[in-house]
């Protein structure tokens, strides 16, 4: 097992899109200094690592191979998630994962296999379920201001990325399209909100076998999609609780960003669960109009659950942005897939235990580990 340092050396690998938001913040976190970025490209990591004032850049293979290097962040495309880090818990290193932890349910249970047998540990975005937007609705939940949570309805409704992706190719392959792309931040609101699903019924739809890039230097080129553009689910929890949520890259007008969760006593309408920020606001019912619950806490963005992670190896505690919830949200989705190919309801098979919500004071940025 690697041993944390003073600050926690982290190494990136995949330079692409993602990781320019990661950099801002990680270079900028006390507990965690990034020693090297590392990608198949090596321009591109050069580029990520020189305008960040990384000290070193290269292959996978040398990052792995540094001793002063105890968590991976890997950014990589979602197909090859599971095989990097595989690697990098061969490595003795531990793991921050973009989502999905995997494309399929057999990979992700040998990811977090492998690193328990290795004593490592595997955590998974999103991490934007600890900025202080939702995490100040779940502490509203949390101390009972909706009474018991009984129903919630998501939506994330666009035309789709190819509009502004300049490499959307890979958000309609396998593994991918609005469930998986998007699915991770509405289903692991839900679990953090109402704890571990059991059974999914769904329904799934494409509405163009092609796409067409609409900038950067692809424009005008098309691509295939290899997967349904509509998710609509109906999510049964274990605590009796269910959810509506559709998930698609098909609507002409854009409806992002939409959580609410209904209680015994009234509704909670939840920030986007794709950024860090965002107020809530509260229905109760007899009390007249609605209330704005202002956001607390931090909201630094991108990397908060790889210190999250740190600081939970070193106090010896769970972090919250586990690989057992993203191994449980992962079996929602595929659940909804299966679902919707079959026609028929999918039991989810995992579990989770439930997760407490961050301390108002949380700051990724704050210097924790002298």
């Amino acid at each position: 097992m690697s041993r944390l340092g003073t600050p926690v050396g982290v190494g990136i690998i995949g330079a692409g899109n993602i990781s320019t938001q990661y950099l801002e913040n990680l270079t900028k976190f006390a507990d965690v200094e990034v020693r090297m970025v590392a990608d198949l490209l090596l321009d591109r990591a050069r580029a990520q690592a020189e305008a960040y004032g990384v000290p070193a850049h290269g292959t996978a293979e040398q990052l792995l191979a540094r001793d002063d290097i105890q968590i991976v962040v890997n950014l990589t495309v979602p197909a090859v998630h599971t095989e990097i880090g595989q690697r990098a818990v061969a490595a003795g290193k531990h793991v921050w994962s973009e989502k999905p932890l995997a494309t399929d349910r057999a990979s992700a249970v040998e990811l977090l296999e492998a690193a328990a047998a290795q004593g490592v540990r595997v955590a998974c975005a999103p991490d934007t379920v600890l900025g202080a937007g939702i995490q100040t609705a779940l502490r509203a939940i949390a101390r009972g201001d909706i009474g018991e949570p009984l129903t919630a309805t998501t939506m994330f409704h666009v035309p789709g990325p190819e509009a502004w992706h300049p490499d959307p190719d890979f958000l309609y392959a396998t593994g991918a399209g609005p469930l998986f792309d998007m699915g991770p931040y509405y289903v692991t609101t839900l679990v953090h909100a109402l704890g571990a699903a059991a059974r999914v019924q769904a329904v799934s739809s494409k509405s163009q076998d092609r796409r067409t890039i609409g900038s950067g230097p692809r424009a005008g080129e098309t691509f295939p999609v290899e997967v349904p553009t509509h998710h609509a689910a109906l999510i049964e929890f274990r605590g009796g609780q269910s959810a509506q949520s559709t998930f698609s890259f098909q609507h002409a007008l854009p409806r992002a960003g939409f959580v609410e969760i209904n209680g015994t006593l009234g509704t909670i309408s939840l920030p986007d669960p794709n950024t860090f920020e965002g107020d809530s606001t509260l229905w109760r019912y007899g009390q007249g109009g609605p209330t704005t619950i202002p956001a607390t806490g931090s909201t630094w963005g991108r990397g908060t659950g790889v210190v999250e992670l740190a600081r939970a190896i070193r106090e010896g505690r769970p972090e919250r942005a586990s690989g057992a919830v993203a191994l449980h949200v992962l079996d929602v989705l595929l659940a909804i897939r299966d679902a919707a190919q079959s026609g028929s309801a999918v039991e989810v098979p995992s579990s989770i235990d439930a997760i407490p919500p961050l301390p108002e004071d949380f700051d990724p940025a704050a210097a924790t580990s002298a």
